[in-house]
């Protein structure tokens, strides 16, 4: 069979925005009541893409370490939370009103935003523009808790996961047996009132994190944040992500949180343009001595064997999973010419894949759905797999490509007589016939082999 011809770069982000929808990826929210601004529903494909992404983490951080142990804390936590951390007086953007449009802008990032009624133009510099002076927007949503609204029971819906560890780690310090240097790693909601969410789900009020808080001592911190850096970048170009699509950009001083050391992000080219996917940061001692401040706690680590008493500085890796997700579709996108045919496919590293293997009976009668069945039931309980009778052969095919399942096994009439079925590849289109005997052990081991996206060449 011909090898594909790719097109190189072919994708946008309206591509990736129609397959999502088409496919069952992703789409609005809300949507038969017209939507509700920056936030996105996951699909079937959607919700198994992204779990695969979370499971790699979980994997990267629990699986292939020792040192690094799990939590899941609350979305609610106590407000006095939020002011250690100074969420409640930091966490804010500048904001400006147009009184001509009605939309609102951040103050700092005019220059990156377009005038609803001239795009050609940043707010401000339409002659119909009337801008507001700048007021400062805290980007945490507020709630309560309690029967009776008032300035008591208002609580917050936590903008970020990080701190549910720092005010766990005397808990984890106690169960766990652990010491420095250790890690914390959770995964979970966050939300932010975002001024200008877009960009599909790159930035939206709603979003998963993927944390973990790495606890050194003091004079390790260095060394151990440029670990860390390394390391997350490594993460990304294992799962698929061409090695060139990724970089890393040292913040300037300029730049730097007021409690942070260093700040690294490592940022992917987008359709949009280079946009960070995760930041790593060397926060000093900076929340376990707030947090210790507030509350009363002490929160140090006592080395029994040398008899020293520290608080431990953190190096933390922060990443978004629906970012991560998103950077992954983008990089799987391809366009290419299979056997004369045009084709939308999406080459996407098979552990991260929604769909391992799809079964497809050739026809719909002559015993081929039965013994397609069969299969299905061999190997679903050991990849994740889908049955598909609908249409064509070819149309399936197609079908399963723009999904990124990595292998097709298709039965047909040699399969009733001898039991062998066709086994695609999604990435050459080369098929070949295997026994079904021994079929879901050979497609579990494909699926650990080692894999190198196709359009790296």
């Amino acid at each position: 069979m011909a090898e594909p011809q790719t097109q190189a770069d072919a994708v946008t982000m309206d591509k990736i925005v129609s397959l999502c929808k088409r496919r069952g990826f992703v789409f609005p929210s809300s949507e038969i009541y017209g939507g509700l601004g920056s936030t996105y529903d996951y699909g079937h494909y959607g919700v198994l893409l992204k779990n695969n992404v979370k499971g790699q983490w979980w994997r990267a951080m629990l699986q292939e370490r020792d040192d690094i142990v799990a939590l899941d804390s609350a979305i609610l936590q106590h407000p006095r939370v939020w002011e250690a951390s100074g969420h409640l007086e930091g966490f804010t953007d500048p904001l400006v009103d147009c009184r001509a449009c009605k939309q609102r802008f951040r103050a700092d990032d005019l220059e990156n935003a377009a005038c609803p009624r001239k795009p050609s133009v940043h707010p401000g510099e339409h002659s119909e523009c009337d801008l507001t002076e700048a007021r400062e927007f805290n980007l945490m949503f507020e709630t309560s808790i309690g029967p009776v609204r008032d300035s008591a029971s208002t609580v917050y819906l936590r903008p970020e996961t990080a701190q549910g560890i720092f005010i766990n780690f005397k808990n984890v310090v106690q169960f766990a047996r652990v010491k420095p240097p250790f890690g914390i790693a959770q995964v979970g909601k966050s939300f932010r009132n975002e001024i200008t969410p877009g960009n599909f789900v790159f930035r939206t009020r709603e979003f998963e994190q993927m944390e973990m808080e790495y606890f050194v001592p003091p004079a390790e911190a260095e060394r151990w944040f440029k670990y860390w850096v390394a390391e997350r970048e490594r993460w990304y170009a294992d799962l698929g992500i061409r090695p060139d699509h990724l970089r890393v950009r040292p913040h300037p001083a300029e730049e730097l949180s007021h409690y942070s050391k260093a700040t690294s992000d490592i940022e992917y080219l987008f359709p949009i343009g280079w946009s960070e996917l995760e930041g790593i940061a060397n926060r000093g001692d900076f929340d376990l001595t707030q947090h210790a401040r507030f509350s009363g706690e002490t929160l140090e680590y006592f080395d029994q064997a040398t008899g020293e008493r520290y608080v431990p500085h953190v190096v933390e890796p922060a990443a978004g999973a629906d970012r991560a997700a998103l950077a992954i579709l983008v990089d799987a996108y391809d366009e290419d010419d299979l056997a004369g045919e045009g084709r939308t496919v999406l080459r996407l590293h098979p552990r991260v894949a929604p769909v391992k293997v799809a079964v497809l009976p050739l026809l719909r009668r002559d015993g081929h759905p039965e013994l397609a069945r069969e299969v299905f039931g061999a190997v679903r309980g050991r990849v994740q797999a889908e049955y598909d009778e609908g249409g064509s052969i070819g149309r399936r095919y197609r079908r399963q490509d723009e999904i990124g399942t990595p292998f097709c096994v298709t039965i047909d009439h040699e399969s009733v007589s001898d039991r062998t079925v066709t086994l695609r590849d999604r990435d050459s289109g080369h098929q070949e016939r295997l026994p079904i005997e021994g079929l879901a052990d050979e497609l579990a081991g494909r699926l650990e082999r080692e894999w190198r996206t196709p359009k790296l060449g």
